[in-house]
């Protein structure tokens, strides 16, 4: 009976969610009129008024090339900085405590520099999105190095491999979960960083769809776009979990 049980579990939650939805929007609607346009009925005509559009389609294409923009800049720098931090001791005591440092500050605190210095459009969205992935690619790969059995560097020097080699042939593949770690994590940080950044110099994306929905006043689109939000990143979450896993039993 229980294995039968297992697989409604989920949609049980789902199920108590929308009912917890459902009455805090009535008991906030007996207070505050705007607060019905927040409940499930509105929000899911909504929804489906956006699917059948091409609006919404729009947004959501240049967000997510938004992200894969934002998730290759930070491999392209977290990879090679977190293989020398794993390899180099002293590279690694010599910038520690920077990356740690820069890693705390928060992305969107660069908002209002990096439109001043990139100016209005793309470029300062890739760059909040680059800045906020990188750290999780770079430790993981950093602490993936660390963790690699060192008698395969050895081997790889015996048979007189080249750095280059050694590299390719022995250090990524031996680290590439940890990588796949880090690319998960970043996607994560990158999909709640997108949606302010897109509030601020852009024309398109998410973000704005949600500012130019509370301007309009229409509330129910707003609720519809924070759903469309959360099911893609569920999305990208959940493929980049597969892609994990298939790795590990590859």
């Amino acid at each position: 009976m229980a294995g039968v049980l297992l697989p409604l579990l989920p949609w049980a939650g789902l199920l108590a969610a929308a009912l917890l939805w459902a009455a805090g929007a009535g008991w906030l609607g007996a207070v505050t009129p705007v607060a019905a346009s927040f409940a499930p009925g509105p929000t899911a005509e909504a929804l489906l008024h956006l699917l059948q559009g091409r609006d919404l389609w729009e947004h959501v294409a240049l967000s997510l090339q938004r992200v894969a923009v934002g998730l290759v800049i930070a491999l392209l720098l977290g990879i090679p900085l977190g293989v020398l931090t794993g390899l180099s001791p002293l590279f690694s005591r010599t910038t520690t405590p920077l990356f740690q440092f820069a890693r705390m500050i928060s992305p969107l605190s660069w908002m209002p520099i990096a439109v001043m210095v990139l100016g209005v459009g793309d470029a300062p969205v890739y760059f909040l999105l680059a800045f906020a992935a990188v750290w999780p690619i770079l430790l993981n790969t950093a602490s993936g190095v660390a963790q690699l059995d060192p008698n395969w560097l050895l081997l790889a020097r015996s048979l007189s491999a080249t750095r280059r080699e050694t590299l390719l042939r022995v250090i990524l593949p031996g680290i590439t979960a940890h990588i796949l770690t880090g690319v998960r994590l970043a996607i994560g940080i990158i999909w709640i960083v997108l949606v302010p950044a897109e509030m601020l110099g852009v024309s398109a994306g998410l973000g704005y769809f949600i500012l130019d929905a509370r301007d309009r006043l229409a509330y129910s689109d707003l609720m519809a776009a924070i759903l469309v939000i959360g099911f893609l990143g569920y999305l990208l979450d959940h493929a980049a979990r597969s892609l994990h896993r298939r790795w590990l039993h590859a």
